[in-house]
């Protein structure tokens, strides 16, 4: 019997140029703070706390996600600021998505105008694409409907592994009607 939750990491370039964002701003604040005379104590509290928080959620959080694929859905994360939650019912179908050239891929959870795809990546390897049955829509991209899903993992042979042994097999899921709470799914 399979695992009930795969987990998969993502990559890890998003991360990398939020971070030295984050220290070219603190770098700023803190020349900021050394030329002029009397900076106020109140004003480089708030930015301080600014700064800290912007550090957690949008550097921080992404480290200690992951996506998971348990038995009945594909939940994407990143960070602490996007979650969806994605029944493998309502997947039409899953692949690998080289054909979108790597220099084409936005970082982070972006959805162009236009166009039917949610990106939710970290890096630009190993981005798998996700079509859904039914547009959907995603507050994470000002509520935009979206028919693909592009994102990134570690490991996306294991990734198509996992989905290949959890995928439905036919229109409907399989119904153990002896066991207990048999209308209860994960």
């Amino acid at each position: 019997m399979a695992a009930k939750r795969l987990t998969f990491a993502y990559g890890r370039t998003f991360v990398i140029g939020r971070l030295g964002f984050l220290v070219g701003l603190v770098a700023l604040v803190a020349l900021t703070m050394a030329l002029t005379p009397s900076f106020p104590l109140l004003t480089a509290a708030i930015l301080a706390g600014i700064l800290v928080a912007y550090g957690i959620l949008f550097v921080l959080s992404p480290l200690l996600t992951e996506h998971w694929l348990t038995r009945s859905r594909l939940i994407l994360r990143q960070g602490w600021y996007f979650r969806a939650v994605i029944l493998l019912a309502d997947i039409e179908s899953v692949s690998p998505a080289d054909e979108t050239s790597r220099r084409q891929v936005p970082l982070g959870i972006h959805r162009p105008i236009g166009q039917p795809s949610l990106f939710v990546t970290g890096g630009r390897t190993g981005l798998v694409s996700v079509r859904l049955r039914q547009p959907r829509r995603f507050w994470q991209a000002f509520g935009l409907h979206a028919t693909e899903i592009l994102f990134d993992v570690t490991n996306r042979d294991a990734f198509f592994d996992g989905f290949e042994e959890r995928r439905p097999r036919g229109s409907l899921a399989p119904v153990e009607p002896e066991r207990a709470y048999a209308d209860l799914r994960d």
